[in-house]
């Protein structure tokens, strides 16, 4: 596919998604089929091995961090983290890390959004025991640019964050030191981070990645050739979506060849469920995080947990390969 003709599909699929986005004026528009992988019997095992996820939840730190990939790319990073102290409240700005060893979660927004409009469920996995860093990225976030086609760039500028995040468990001084998981790491993205996140596991593979989490996704411009070691893969994406459209999403969930599960809202749209709490964010959310601690700490009883959390209140179907 040409560069021009890559460019114009981005910009049809993905040019209201993230917040502004969730409107619901988007127009219609035709897209690729995306080829899906022949089904198998058999998916290989994830590479994490078995454990127990913290039964408690935290109090929630948060922090930003000043990455500058090569120099003109710009990733301020935010970072939400369990923190020292009760839990519930606000996240509270450079709180005391609390004891133990995090596995990380790298998120990225959507077109025109920004870390802070998924703050509601991004600190509730941060509560339930993940690291969670989110980069603002240079050309897609609210008041930038809006050059679409700059989200091929996004799966390099989630590589070089999470390189920098894995660092701090290292150094002195850091509030972060030696509490971060550096060998547990999944990504996960909407929309246009749904994009990114997608490219992390295909064209730019980063091996560090033992999960992913793919909310109103699809595969322009980073395809579906899924590659390296088995990680497990949860979509998340309502069936009237009005951006990216759900077959789409469904046909790259299809062409996952590892342990994988569509989580798909009835009446969900491209995003507010992730935006604005109520019922079904409280469904996406701990859905996710059952997931989140299956994929990362081995919880096996977090892994039996998740169709039952997919099923309440009847907002979602649950189609589960895991």
């Amino acid at each position: 596919m040409s560069r021009r003709r890559t460019a114009a599909l981005l910009a049809t699929t993905l040019l209201t998604a993230g917040l502004a986005g969730c409107s619901g004026q988007a127009p219609a528009a035709d897209r690729p089929d995306v080829p899906a992988a022949p089904a198998t019997s058999a998916t290989p095992a994830p590479r994490v091995p078995a454990g127990t996820a913290p039964a408690r939840s935290f109090a929630v730190g948060v922090r930003q961090l000043k990455l500058n990939r090569d120099g003109d790319r710009p990733l301020p990073v935010t970072v939400w983290y369990p923190a020292a102290g009760p839990a519930g409240g606000e996240a509270e700005r450079s709180a005391p890390a609390a004891d133990g060893r995090f596995p990380v979660v790298m998120f990225s927004h959507g077109l025109g959004g920004r870390p802070d409009d998924y703050a509601v469920l991004l600190t509730r996995w941060a509560a339930a025991g993940f690291v969670v860093a989110a980069p603002t990225f240079p050309h897609t976030s609210r008041g930038a640019d809006g050059n679409v086609l700059d989200v091929l760039n996004q799966p390099a500028d989630v590589s070089y964050a999470l390189t920098r995040v894995l660092a701090l468990d290292g150094e002195d001084g850091d509030p972060l030191r030696g509490r971060l998981a550096t060998d547990r790491v999944a990504a996960a993205g909407h929309s246009a981070g749904g994009v990114t996140t997608v490219g992390l596991f295909t064209a730019g593979r980063d091996d560090r990645l033992d999960a992913g989490v793919v909310f109103a996704g699809t595969s322009l411009g980073v395809g579906t050739a899924f590659a390296g070691a088995a990680a497990p893969q949860l979509f998340v994406h309502g069936e009237r979506d009005e951006v990216v459209d759900y077959a789409a999403g469904r046909a790259v969930y299809d062409a996952v060849p590892w342990p994988k599960a569509m989580l798909s809202l009835s009446k969900g749209d491209h995003g507010r469920a992730l935006l604005t709490d109520g019922a079904a964010l409280r469904v996406v959310s701990d859905t996710t995080v059952e997931f989140l601690r299956w994929s990362l700490y081995g919880d096996a009883a977090a892994k039996r947990r998740i169709p039952a959390d997919a099923a309440r209140d009847g907002l979602a179907t649950l189609d589960n390969h895991l």
